[in-house]
């Protein structure tokens, strides 16, 4: 994918193409294809993650809330101050929640969720006055690949 830019002298890189291939992974083990990466302020990549909510057996593992607990981990705190969340699909309320906990700086997303989203649709989360963080939302990134990719998964589910 190309950079754009995100400021006079400041070049935008978009990860969008590596959480896309977590989603590809994610669909391949039988999951719905969602994937997630957090880069650091650095601009490396320090988790990965597909949903795996079948395979655990545990309705929490989605793509963005696995991608927290890693980049926690390789940090060593339960802050991601600084990093970003590039994901295929809008956050749910739950994985909203979990991004605002982490104080991640940048949330990057492709498709919509009308259904379930929980940023831009449903509850929007991030307008709640009382929630202590709010990250930077970006959306619509790489949107119509991510929505395909979603759309195929749901249409072979149901024939």
């Amino acid at each position: 994918m190309v950079c754009v830019m995100a400021g006079p002298k400041t070049p935008f890189k978009t990860w969008m193409p590596q959480a896309i291939e977590q989603a590809r992974a994610a669909e391949a083990r039988g999951e719905v294809p969602v994937g997630a990466v957090i880069v650091s302020p650095q601009g490396e990549i320090i988790s990965r993650a597909g949903n795996e909510t079948r395979e655990r057996h545990d309705p929490s593992a989605h793509a963005e809330i696995l991608a927290i607990r890693r980049a926690c981990r390789a940090v060593g705190s339960q802050r991601l101050t600084g990093h970003s969340l590039w994901v295929t699909l809008e956050p749910c309320p739950m994985c909203a929640a979990g991004i605002a906990m982490a104080r991640i700086e940048a949330v990057h997303y492709g498709a919509s969720d009308p259904k379930s989203g929980g940023i831009e649709s449903g509850p929007r989360l991030y307008d709640h006055p009382n929630l202590h963080h709010h990250p930077k939302i970006y959306s619509g990134i790489a949107q119509e690949e991510c929505a395909a990719m979603l759309q195929d998964f749901f249409q072979l589910r149901r024939e």
